[in-house]
C-alpha cells in the first residue's frame, strides 16, 4: 500500500469539518454470529471432523440469556450467518434432504455461500430437522424480543452447484428450473452453460482431497452436470481450477457472454433519485427471470420478521439489479438494512446511489489502512485522509476489525495480540457516523488457530465442524456469562462494551467530525505518527478522542484544540473539566488565546474519548 507508507510523510492540508446528517437516532453496531459455532461447547476440534465428533451450535442457543448478553454489549444488529440451506455433507436422507456430493463441497459442514434452497434453513442449525424453519422463526421473535433486529445472507452472484429450491412456494419456480440448457446465454436462463461438455470435477492439487481423504460413498472425483455450468467466479470452463468456485455456479442477470446488457440501463440522474422513484422505474420494463427470483427470496424473508440482508459479493452484479432489489424491499419495510460486500471504491457511489445500498464494507480504505497502522508499517497519518477521501458518503461506509472473510487479530498472521486491536477500534468506531460491526469472539480476543480441514488457522473456519476456545470461554458451558474466560479476556470484553455502549449512545457520534492529527503533529512536542486525534461533536455533546498505536511506549504531550473548533464549541478562556466516556478519568482542559490544551499520558495501546462539560 504505496500511497500509506510515502504518502503519509508529506505536509497535508488541514480536513474540513464533515457535516453529517444528524437525524440520525444513533449508530448502529452489527454482531455477525455463525448459529454453527456460536453455542457449540465441544472441545474436540478434530480436523475434518464430522458433526457428530466435533459438534455443532443451534438455532435453540440463542437463549433469552445470550441474546439479553449480546444486546448488552451495545449491539443494536444481529447478521445470523450461513442461515439459509446451503450444500453439506452431514446425511440428512432420512428427513427427505437429498445428500450433496463431497466432490462440491467445501468442507465437511459445508460454504454457507453455496445456497441449495433458498426457502428453507441449515439443517444443521435446528433441533429438529422437520421444523427446522419454525426454529428459526422462533429465535427471529426471541431476538426481537431481546431488543435486537436481525439481518441474514443473501448471496445474489452465485448458488450451489446442486441447488435444488426444494421449499420453493407454490407457484413461484426453483433457479434452472425452466432454463434452455442447450444454449451457453439466453435473457430468461437463470445459469449460463457449456453446450455438449459435461462438468468435470477439479484436479486436487497440494495433497488436498475432499474430506481430507476420509471415506465416503459419494466422494468419487465425479459429480453429474449435464450440459456443465459456468462456475461461480466466471470461469467458463467445464472442468474449473481447485481455485475456483467450483462448488458453486454463477447466476445469470442479463449480462450477455460479451458483457454487454440485456435490460434497460437507469438514467444517469437517477442517482439523485430516491427508492420510490427507483421501484416506479421498474414497474413497466421487463426484467431478466434472476431478477425476479431474488426479489420475490427478499420479500419472502422480509414476511417471515428479518431486517435485513448482507449481500455478498454485490459488485459481481450489475447496479440496476440493485436498484430494482432494493427499491422492491424498501417499498415493503423502508427501514430494512441493506449491506453490500463490494470492494472496488470506485463503484461505492454507484452502489449506494443508484443501487440503494445503505451501508458498503470499508475494507481497502479504512480496514486495510488500520491493519497497516496495527502491523506496524503504517502510520495514523493515513487515517485523515481516508475519511477525507469518503466525505460524501462517509455515513454509509460499514466499519470493521474482523469478519468470517478476515483474519483475527489475535492470530499471529494478524497481530498476534488482540489488544494491538483496541486503538484501532476506537478509531473504527467513532471516527464517522457509520455502523460498526464485530464478529462474535472478537471481543474476547479469539485467534483462530484451528486446524479445522479446509478451513485453516488466523479465520474460524466457515466450512468445518469446529468449535471456538475463546468463546466457548464466554459460552460457559450455556450460561453466557463468560465463567471460563481468563482475566485479560475479560478486561478486553468489557472495554468493548464501554465502547460500543458509548457509540449507540452518543449523540455527536452522529454529528461532525474534524481532524486535529496534523495540527497537533505541528504544534505538539511528543506527538507522532503512531497517535492519531480528533474531535466529534453535535449542539449537545462535544467530544475529544486521542489514542496511542505504540504497543510498547506511553506518550506524554499536551494535546492541543485549534482555535476554529474552540470558537465554534463557543468556550470562552478559562478551563473545562472533561471526563474520559471509557474508564471515567477526570481532567481539565485550558482555554488559552483561543486555543484548547490538554495535558496527555496515553500508555501503550490506551485511547481517551472525552466528553467535554
Amino acid at each position: 500500500m504505496a500511497a500509506l507508507l510515502f504518502g503519509c510523510q508529506q505536509k497535508k492540508e488541514e480536513p474540513q469539518p464533515m457535516n453529517v446528517d444528524t437525524t440520525k437516532v444513533h449508530k448502529k453496531v452489527i454482531y455477525q454470529v455463525f448459529p454453527r459455532l456460536f453455542g457449540n461447547t465441544n472441545t474436540t476440534n478434530k480436523p475434518w471432523g464430522t458433526l457428530e465428533e466435533n459438534g455443532t451450535g443451534k438455532f435453540s442457543d440463542f437463549t433469552e440469556k445470550a441474546l439479553e448478553e449480546i444486546k448488552n454489549l451495545g449491539v443494536t444488529h444481529i447478521w445470523y450467518t450461513g442461515v439459509p440451506h446451503h450444500a453439506l455433507v452431514t446425511d440428512y436422507a432420512s428427513q427427505g434432504i437429498s445428500p450433496d456430493d463431497p466432490d462440491v463441497v467445501k468442507g465437511r459442514a459445508g460454504s454457507p455461500y453455496a445456497v441449495k434452497d433458498y426457502y428453507n434453513v441449515n439443517p444443521d442449525l435446528a433441533d429438529t430437522v422437520e421444523n427446522r424453519l419454525q426454529e428459526f422463526k422462533e429465535l427471529i421473535a426471541r431476538t426481537h424480543n431481546a431488543g435486537l433486529k436481525v439481518l441474514i445472507d443473501i448471496v445474489p452472484n452465485h448458488v450451489a452447484r446442486n441447488y435444488e429450491g426444494n421449499s420453493t412456494p407454490t407457484g413461484l419456480e426453483a433457479f434452472g428450473a425452466s432454463d434452455d440448457r442447450t444454449v451457453t446465454y439466453a435473457r430468461n436462463n437463470n445459469f449460463y452453460y457449456i453446450p455438449d461438455s459435461d462438468f468435470k470435477v477439479p484436479v486436487w492439487e497440494n495433497g488436498y482431497l475432499p474430506l481430507g481423504g476420509a471415506d465416503h460413498e459419494m466422494s468419487d472425483h465425479e459429480f453429474v452436470e449435464v450440459p456443465a455450468k459456468w462456475t461461480g467466479n466466471g470461469s467458463r470452463a467445464a472442468q474449473p481450477k481447485m481455485n475456483d468456485w467450483y462448488e458453486t455456479v454463477k447466476v445469470n442477470y442479463g449480462v450477455r457472454p460479451d458483457g454487454s446488457y440485456d435490460f434497460e440501463s437507469l438514467p444517469e440522474s437517477y442517482d439523485q433519485e430516491d427508492f420510490k422513484t427507483h421501484y416506479e422505474f421498474w414497474q413497466d420494463k421487463s426484467v431478466p427471470d434472476s431478477w425476479v427470483k431474488f426479489k420475490d427470496i427478499a420479500l419472502y424473508w422480509l414476511e417471515h420478521g428479518i431486517d435485513g440482508f448482507r449481500y455478498d459479493m454485490a459488485e459481481m452484479v450489475p447496479v440496476e439489479f440493485w436498484s430494482y432489489m432494493n427499491s422492491h424491499i424498501k417499498m415493503k419495510n423502508n427501514e430494512a438494512l441493506l449491506v453490500a460486500e463490494v470492494y472496488q471504491p470506485t463503484l461505492y457511489r454507484d452502489y449506494i446511489r443508484k443501487g440503494k445500498m445503505d451501508y458498503l464494507y470499508d475494507k481497502v480504505e479504512l480496514y486495510d489502512s488500520l491493519k497497516h497502522i496495527m502491523q506496524g508499517h503504517g502510520w495514523t497519518d493515513h487515517i485523515p485522509k481516508v475519511l477525507e477521501g469518503l466525505q460524501d458518503i462517509e455515513h454509509h461506509m460499514l466499519h470493521f476489525l474482523e469478519n468470517h472473510d478476515e483474519q483475527r487479530i489475535a492470530s499471529p498472521e494478524f497481530v498476534g495480540n488482540a489488544l494491538k486491536g483496541m486503538p484501532a477500534m476506537v478509531v473504527s468506531a467513532t471516527s464517522t457516523t457509520s455502523p460498526t460491526m464485530i464478529y462474535f469472539g472478537q471481543e474476547v480476543g479469539e485467534a483462530g488457530a484451528e486446524n479445522a480441514g479446509f478451513g485453516q488457522p488466523s479465520r474460524t473456519s466457515i466450512f468445518d465442524y469446529i468449535g471456538v476456545p475463546s468463546h466457548q470461554r464466554w459460552v460457559n458451558d450455556k450460561n453466557y456469562d463468560g465463567g471460563q474466560l481468563f482475566d485479560d479476556e475479560k478486561k478486553l470484553r468489557d472495554f468493548y462494551r464501554r465502547l460500543l455502549n458509548f457509540t449507540v449512545a452518543s449523540e455527536a457520534l452522529m454529528g461532525t467530525y474534524q481532524d486535529i492529527h496534523y495540527f497537533n503533529k505541528d504544534h505538539t512536542e511528543g506527538y507522532d505518527h503512531k497517535v492519531l486525534s480528533y474531535v466529534r461533536w453535535s449542539d449537545a455533546e462535544k467530544l475529544i478522542i486521542t489514542t496511542n498505536f505504540h504497543d510498547g511506549d506511553s506518550r506524554v504531550f499536551e494535546l492541543k484544540i485549534p482555535q476554529e473548533i474552540i470558537k465554534e464549541w463557543n468556550l470562552d478562556e478559562g478551563t473545562y473539566p472533561v471526563v474520559d466516556a471509557l474508564y471515567g478519568s477526570e481532567k481539565e482542559m485550558a482555554v488559552k488565546n483561543g486555543i484548547g490544551k490538554l495535558d496527555i499520558t496515553l500508555n501503550p495501546l490506551e485511547s481517551f474519548i472525552f466528553v467535554v462539560k
